[in-house]
């Protein structure tokens, strides 16, 4: 079996279609369908069908596109091990970052990269859903998510994952609110206030979810969006309280906004690097990847005396 052809069953299988796969791999549909058919042919059975104006895999397809991951995956520790014989670390890495992980880990990031100049990081900003960032790995070679307190988004089971640290969340008051002088909130304090939120789905939604759920009211929720300083803005001008993430919002909160801590919640966010095995096994890729733990530990040891909670690849 050619694994050019292999990696091309497994993007059919993460991208759905076979001009998404064109796309991706910068081919014709034309030619992705010839080398698919090739394939085929060579294994003597069925991988992909056509259903209506599209394909879809086979239950023989999908299984040896699974297989396909492991594939990948050995040939891409035999070019490590090659590269590492030849010495020295290089290339590019593209990273996808959302806007508030980049505000607190992307600074640093780039300090620490230069001390290995053979790698160009390549980042891009993608904000979406906890559930939608494995698929970002297709297109990414990190991919920086988060996720709620308990929750495991789907399709982690087939990405290399990397805890980065775990971050609270802070109720932001204007400094003219009625609770503006307490550290510390509870629910009851808060819930029937209103609320500048993020979009349904995301990390801090779930927890004002669960909040509600807890007191038995529905929060009044005015405005969502996913722009961390345009939520603080809001709040400083007295539109309404919000959850925000501790680390990123507290050195935007002197002067502007009060932090208070929520009581009897384990209210907070993990942010974690994913990548599709075979690019984990990439020396720039794990250099990279090294540098974003090693910067999420220096945030954490800062906040908290008893060190940090990174994680190793699982």
């Amino acid at each position: 079996m050619d694994v050019t052809h292999l990696d091309l069953l497994r993007e059919l299988a993460d991208r759905g279609s076979v001009t998404a796969v064109a796309d991706a791999t910068h081919r014709s549909p034309s030619a992705v369908s010839q080398q698919l058919k090739t394939l085929q042919r060579q294994l003597g059975v069925e991988l992909v069908r056509r259903v209506g104006r599209g394909v879809e895999l086979t239950e023989a397809g999908r299984a040896l596109a699974r297989a396909s991951i492991g594939v990948a995956t050995a040939v891409a520790e035999a070019e490590a091990a090659f590269e590492a014989v030849r010495g020295g670390t290089g290339g590019v890495v593209r990273v996808s970052m959302f806007a508030s992980a980049a505000e607190l880990l992307l600074p640093g990031l780039l300090h620490r990269m230069r001390s290995h100049p053979g790698i160009e990081l390549d980042v891009a900003d993608r904000d979406v859903s906890e559930d939608e960032f494995a698929p970002l790995t297709a297109d990414f070679d990190l991919v920086l998510a988060h996720r709620s307190d308990g929750v495991l988004p789907p399709g982690r089971g087939a990405v290399a994952v990397v805890s980065l640290l775990r971050e609270p969340l802070e109720v932001a008051l204007s400094l003219d609110h009625r609770l503006a002088d307490r550290p510390r909130v509870t629910i009851d304090d808060v819930i029937g206030e209103r609320w500048i939120g993020v979009p349904e789905g995301y990390p801090i939604d779930r927890v004002l979810v669960s909040m509600a759920l807890q007191s038995g009211v529905a929060p009044e929720v005015v405005h969502r969006t996913v722009h961390l300083p345009l939520i603080e803005n809001l709040v400083a001008a007295g539109h309404g309280v919000a959850l925000v993430p501790r680390h990123t919002s507290a050195s935007r909160a002197p002067g502007r906004f009060h932090l208070a801590t929520l009581e009897n919640v384990r209210a907070g966010r993990h942010l974690e690097a994913l990548m599709r095995p075979d690019r984990a096994a990439r020396p720039a890729v794990r250099t990279v990847v090294d540098e974003i733990r090693a910067e999420a530990a220096s945030i954490q040891v800062h906040d908290d005396p008893a060190g940090p909670t990174t994680g190793e690849f699982s």
